[in-house]
């Protein structure tokens, strides 16, 4: 093992988080992928509606929410790479970096989402409507759930409750939130690009 990865209380071998984090995230992702197999095989059945539909979405919107959650998830990997170095306080720096990203996501989902209401293309609209809401607002109530993990992680390191010895439970977190940025990143060519 090099001396870099010494100070960093890096092992060989060493799976990040709680075993318990990765069957829920196993879970989740299983839940994810039959939701996107069901969008993917009634896009097969029903292509013109499904690329009627898309064309209501504005692409530019999609992927500033990808860029926002993906630089959330660069932000709360330098924090965990701050915790193995044992610098909590720089951690917390980063994870507010993160919560000001994924924020952005959270203002262009919500105003999306209004524009579509006012629009009248609500879920009942048509089938691509009916999974884009279902697929969208479980990921978006994921996004959720994650802000308020990197925000509880960030509290906890501004205190300095993590660091090099003690960081299982902060993995488990970033871990979660990145599981948040890879179904999106899956969600948003699915929906907003692929005809």
């Amino acid at each position: 093992m090099s001396t870099s990865a010494e100070a960093r209380g890096v092992s060989r071998g060493h799976l990040p988080g709680d075993l318990a984090m990765w069957f829920f995230i196993l879970a989740e992702l299983s839940v994810f992928a039959i939701l996107i197999l069901a969008f993917a095989v009634t896009q097969a059945l029903k292509p013109q509606m499904f690329g009627e539909s898309r064309q209501l979405l504005n692409t530019s919107t999609g992927l500033a929410m990808t860029l926002s959650l993906l630089t959330a998830g660069l932000f709360a990997a330098l924090a965990q790479e701050q915790i193995r170095y044992s610098r909590p306080r720089h951690g917390a720096i980063f994870l507010l970096a993160a919560l000001l990203a994924a924020s952005v996501y959270v203002v262009l989902k919500l105003t999306e989402y209004r524009h579509l209401l006012g629009a009248g293309l609500g879920m009942e609209h048509n089938t691509f409507f009916t999974l884009y809401w279902i697929l969208t607002g479980f990921h978006f109530l994921h996004v959720l759930l994650g802000m308020f993990i990197l925000g509880w992680l960030a509290e906890r390191c501004r205190r300095g409750l993590h660091n090099a010895s003690n960081r299982s439970g902060f993995e488990s977190g970033v871990l979660y939130w990145h599981m948040v940025d890879l179904i999106w990143v899956v969600l948003f060519p699915l929906v907003y690009v692929l005809n």
